[in-house]
């Protein structure tokens, strides 16, 4: 069984899309093959279908992932972004092309044994970190490829790299993990965490998987659970969703929902 498994069953990190209508803008999502899907939530693409008439912002909410992304027009630059604990936004002018891999929470610093805090709240060019796979990007992916064929190149590499390496597991760090999956991120992680690792312990294994402590990570979590409601602004309003995931009041709920979004709930669900 694999030990990551159980992250994909209770995690799905939403980000904001294009809507499918938009004819300037395209986004979309790949699903990776059966070999990697639980290291791997999906690859996308972002791009322009004609050029804007002014610069595009587009804004990433927090998710607990890890992305590698690139230009697929000029492939050599590629680049890495860790855990956020707010939400970031890229300007990227009016034309663009943009394919990213997204990582599942602990999934990266797993397969690449690479410290995930040292990646936290930033964008860093990717062959400071993995020389060898910012070169096997460069080199492999061309301009004129189609995306659902530079999806098979990047599960063909990816699968090779897990099948080449014997990768390491803390069970109690994956039993924390899948505990605060299991609450929606609605727990106290000081007294609920309970599985054998040490306050210190428990920061110090956070900050090397996730990029974050294990309560800022369940802040996030709690976050993508409201996203993966899909609540309208009327049902928002009516049920009161946020009161079950630990929100004491709406003006709580929405300043958290900002830092995480950019956007207060009410202009996000429009």
């Amino acid at each position: 069984m694999n030990e990551l498994q159980t992250i994909r069953k209770y995690y799905k990190p939403i980000q904001p899309t294009v809507a499918p209508n938009n004819s300037k803008i395209s986004y979309l999502e790949n699903r990776p093959s059966k070999a990697i899907e639980n290291y791997i939530y999906c690859f996308w693409q972002l791009k322009t279908l004609k050029p804007l008439k002014q610069d595009y912002n587009y804004r990433v909410v927090s998710d607990g992932c890890i992305d590698i992304f690139f230009n697929h027009s000029h492939p050599t630059e590629s680049y890495i972004m860790g855990f956020c604990r707010k939400f970031v936004q890229f300007p990227l002018g009016k034309e663009f092309n943009y394919i990213g891999i997204r990582f599942l929470p602990s999934a990266f610093p797993h397969l690449f044994a690479i410290d995930a805090k040292t990646l936290s709240d930033q964008s860093q060019e990717l062959r400071q970190f993995l020389p060898q796979f910012s070169k096997f990007i460069a080199t492999r992916v061309k301009p004129e490829d189609l995306f659902e064929n530079i999806t098979r190149i990047l599960n063909k590499k990816i699968t090779g790299l897990l099948q080449n390496q014997v990768i390491q597991y803390d069970q109690r760090f994956l039993d924390s993990l899948n505990l605060i999956f299991q609450k929606n991120g609605f727990l106290d992680t000081e007294k609920e965490l309970s599985t054998g690792l040490s306050s210190r312990q428990l920061r110090r294994i956070f900050n090397f998987y996730i990029g974050t402590t294990a309560k800022s990570f369940s802040n996030v979590v709690r976050f993508q659970h409201i996203l993966n409601a899909k609540p309208s602004k009327q049902t928002l309003k009516v049920n009161k969703l946020y009161y079950d995931v630990g929100f004491f009041d709406q003006a709580h709920f929405i300043k958290s929902f900002k830092t995480f979004y950019g956007v207060t709930p009410t202009e996000a669900f429009q």
